[in-house]
Formats: C-alpha cells, structure tokens, sequence
C-alpha cells in the first residue's frame, strides 16, 4: 500500500504511463529496441528524482516487448528480438487477414503474463534481499563474476565474443581514480579521464547512435492493411486456445528472466517451443495459430519482471536493458541490493506497484492506440533517425555540459556500428563497464581480509557456490555444441 501511494502521485503516475507509450512506439521501430529507449532516457532522467526516473525506464522497459508485436506481426518485422518468434504465426495470422485477433491476443497475453510477473516479484524479492544480507566481499565479488559469465554462457552468440566485450568493458572501468587508494590511472595526463569512462555517453553511444547507423543502411518496406479495434478482441474459442499458452508462458518467461544472461529473447524461444510441444496439434504452429502468438508474447513480458528481481535485490542486471537502468539507478545515488529494501523501501515498492499500474497502461492505452501507432512506423527513417540522434546528443551534453562526453559517445557510436555489423554483443561490455568498480573493490577487500590468500573465495560456501555455477555457465556452450555435433553424427551414421 505504502508502494501504491508512491507509485499513484500525478509524478509518478504520468511517468507510468509515459514510459508504456514511449515503450510501445521505441519497441515498434525495427532497429532500436529497450536498451536503446532506456539509454536516451538516462540524461532526461536527471531532471526527475530517482523513483520517478526509474519508474519511467521501467514502463519503457516493458512496453518495448509489445512495441516490438507490432512490427512482427504487420510486416514480419520483430521490432524487439524478443518478438523473433512473435513472427511466425503472427504474421501468418496477418496473411489471412487476422492481424487485429494476433495483436489482441498478444496485448491480453502481456497484460496477465506481466501482472502475474509482478505478483510473484512482489512475493520472492524480500526474502532473497534479506538472504542477499548475509553477503560479505567473497560473496559480492563472486556474484558479480556470475553476472559477467553468465551474459557470456547465456547469452547466445559466441561465448568468446561476449567475455572479450566484457573484458573490454572492464578495462574501461579501470579508467580514472583507483577506488582504493585514490591515485590516478590510465588517465594519459589528461584531467577530462579523472573521473573516469561516464556510463551515459557510452550506453547512448552504443545502444542509440550505433544501432540507428545499422538501421539506416537498411531499406525497409513498412506496407500493412488496414484493421478495427473490434477485431482485436478474441472470441471465445481464443480466449480458451490462449489461456493455457498465456500461464505456461508467463511461469517460463518469469523465472527465465531471473537467470543472468538469459532474459525476454530467450524465454519467447522456449516458450513458443514448449507451447509447441503439449500442443495436440504441432503441425499447425507456423501456419498462424493464436498459441503460436500467446506463448511468446506472454513470456517476454514476464521475463521482464523476472529480470528486475536480480536487479533489486543482487544489484546483478541480467540484460542490457537492466544494465543500463543499473547505471541509472547508480547515477542518482542509488545502490541497488539488499540494502536497497531496508535504506529505500519507498523507492523499491513504489517501483513494484507502478508495474502493475504500467500493464494496465499498455492494455488500456494500446488497444485503441494501436492504429496510432502503425502511423508513425510510415514515417521515414530519413526523418526518425536526426530526430533520434539530435536528442542523444543534447541530453549526453546536458549532463555535466562537456563536450568531452558527446566526443565519447561518438566514438562509442562508431564502436557500436561495427560491434553490431561484426556480431560482437554489447551488452557485456555495458554491464562489464557498470560493475567493474563494484568488482574491483569487492576484489581488493576480499584479499585485505585473507591478506592475499585467494582461497578466501573457495572457502566460503556462498561464493565456492556462485563461482562454479558462474564456470558452469561458460563450459555449457562448449557442452551443447559437444553434444549437437555428437547427434549430428549419429544421424548422419543413421
């Protein structure tokens, strides 16, 4: 209650519904995406206190997994990839002239899987920031390890791509003044580097600018009919097709959120596949089924709140988005983790309570808002992408009014376009960059106390444990590859 009379201010209230909106259109336009929304946020955000803020990114957060519905199923387009699979039956359901049911059932289906997400967040956050508190330097530092391995084991992609972008990340970090004993490092004689690499100029950099050049090298026809609202709303039979896709979606989703690394992309993935599997008829899914829809579109709603249950009570992002709002939070002088429930439980639950605010915003505001907003996809690139970037340039200089970080976030947009067309994920790199300091203190403190003996991280039962299931998540790509090529052979023997 405390939570909904933070979250229910006009402030707070407006940015609920704000960020659903913002949400919505970021996730609608194919090449931005929820990192890249949350990014050119950030600076604006310095304007508002850190709820707010905060409250705000978070309605982005999860608008961008319906935005990102619109696309994918109007034009085969995922605006999000979380909504990859959203395209197969999506836009077959669209072929035959049912894109108002496949985008209905895709909005109700966010609306129950997100709610249900923030009930259970509501639910296991305390006890989990309560056990968090037992956590010393051993243990914060292994978590943080497993928050770096895990991005890189889970991830998708190369493995080896996303711990050389993590390094990278962490080398980045070590930039400035050494948090320990305060000598200045890596700094080339120049004082702009004292305060070391700013996350802002280099998150807009490479979620905004970086992402906006791959986009504009593409041409991309954004034809689509016309559709009624009344044709959003399923019939009966869909309410009962979807019902069951929509809870197995929302439970995968939630608790997939939960594991670093993993997140919306990979819980649609698995989602869709086990919704495939119970389904007494497999053949169908791809030929435009409304499972086919709800499955996917139900998890990566919930994996959103799942991912904020790390985030709070950890302080470990497991995505880039989080890693952003991570830096975000940090900025405004939040740290989040246990601590964070005890020191700013009016920051943490009015967070909680304006998510359930933020569903009932896109399951509202959306449905009707939905030809809205396949207007502005027939607005040219030629005129989204100066719009965009004209905006990230005045709210990075707006922060400490230095041209030193628009300089920064230029070259990190130059870095991004050719991360992005190399297929060198950059999201370890962001969250490397936000938890190097946090890493390295929680490292130096570690052996202070063990007077250098690294065996202070092995004895420890929590950090023994968090380690191994951190080395467990950078063998098991090698592990799937091992045993995809092992069935391979036997097929082809077969």
């Amino acid at each position: 209650m405390m939570g909904f009379s933070v979250a229910l201010t006009p402030q707070n209230l407006l940015a609920a519904l704000l960020g659903a909106f913002l949400g919505t259109i970021v996730g609608a336009l194919p090449g931005l995406g929820s990192s890249a929304g949350i990014a050119v946020l950030v600076p604006i955000s310095f304007n508002y206190d850190a709820t707010t803020a905060l409250i705000l990114m978070c309605g982005v957060y999860y608008g961008c997994m319906y935005g990102g519905t619109i696309t994918s199923v109007l034009v085969n387009l995922p605006g999000e990839s979380a909504t990859v699979m959203t395209c197969l039956d999506g836009y077959a359901l669209a072929k035959k002239g049912q894109a108002g049911k496949a985008l209905g059932v895709a909005q109700i289906g966010s609306f129950i899987a997100g709610t249900l997400g923030v009930v259970v967040l509501m639910l296991i956050a305390p006890p989990l920031a309560e056990f968090a508190l037992t956590f010393g330097p051993p243990e914060y530092f292994a978590l943080m390890v497993l928050g770096l391995t895990a991005l890189a084991g889970l991830g998708g992609g190369s493995p080896v791509k996303s711990l050389l972008m993590a390094t990278f990340g962490l080398l980045l970090s070590m930039v400035g003044t050494d948090p320990v004993g305060g000598a200045a490092r890596f700094t080339f004689n120049n004082v702009a580097f004292l305060n070391g690499i700013e996350f802002i100029p280099v998150a807009v950099g490479l979620f905004a600018i970086g992402e906006l050049a791959v986009t504009a090298e593409r041409t991309v026809d954004l034809s689509f009919g016309k559709f009624s609202l009344a044709s959003m709303i399923p019939t009966i039979e869909e309410w009962k097709a979807s019902a069951g896709a929509w809870l197995r979606g929302g439970v995968l989703g939630f608790w997939i959120g939960l594991l670093p690394g993993a997140g919306a992309t990979i819980a649609s993935f698995i989602a869709y596949a086990v919704e495939k599997r119970v389904s007494k008829h497999p053949e169908r899914f791809g030929t435009g089924v409304v499972e086919g829809v709800a499955a996917p579109e139900a998890a990566n709603n919930a994996a959103t709140a799942g991912a904020m249950v790390p985030l709070l009570t950890l302080g470990v992002p497991g995505s880039g988005s989080t890693a952003v709002m991570l830096g975000a939070l940090m900025i405004h002088g939040l740290r989040p983790g246990p601590l964070l429930f005890q020191q700013n439980p009016e920051f943490v639950w009015g967070l909680i309570a304006s998510m359930y605010i933020g569903n009932i915003a896109l399951l509202i505001l959306n449905m009707p808002l939905v030809p809205l907003f396949t207007s502005i996809l027939r607005l040219p690139y030629a005129v989204l992408v100066p719009v965009i970037i004209t905006v990230s340039f005045i709210g990075v200089y707006g922060i400490n009014n230095s041209s030193f970080d628009v300089g920064v976030m230029f070259v990190f947009g130059v870095l991004g376009y050719f991360f992005k067309k190399f297929e060198y994920p950059v999201a370890p790199l962001v969250l490397a960059l936000v938890l190097g300091d946090l890493l390295e203190r929680s490292l130096r403190q570690s052996l202070a106390m063990s007077q250098n003996d690294p065996s202070i991280f092995f004895t420890q039962p929590i950090s023994a444990t968090l380690l191994l299931i951190g080395m467990l998540s950078l063998i098991s790509p090698l592990i799937r590859d091992m045993w995809d090529r092992r069935r391979r052979g036997a097929s082809a023997s077969a």
